[in-house]
């Protein structure tokens, strides 16, 4: 109860209620997935972003179904 009343309160502090309605949420998660993608892209943890790592794993996969491919 009380965490519903507390996010009911912080809705009503978005603007663009009768506007967008519902949808007026939307530009926040815009912004939050574009945020995401670039942090993704740009930022290193050890020595490698998310897409390297994405794109080894991809390409692991690929020779490895070349390889059982090859086998039969």
């Amino acid at each position: 109860m009380l965490v519903s009343r507390r996010l009911k309160r912080l809705l009503r502090l978005v603007p663009g209620r009768e506007r967008l309605g519902a949808y007026r949420l939307l530009p926040f998660f815009f912004v939050l997935g574009g945020a995401m993608e670039w942090f993704m892209i740009n930022v290193r943890i050890g020595k490698e972003t998310f897409y390297d790592v994405y794109r080894r794993k991809r390409s692991e996969r690929q020779y490895e179904a070349r390889m059982e491919k090859s086998e039969s």
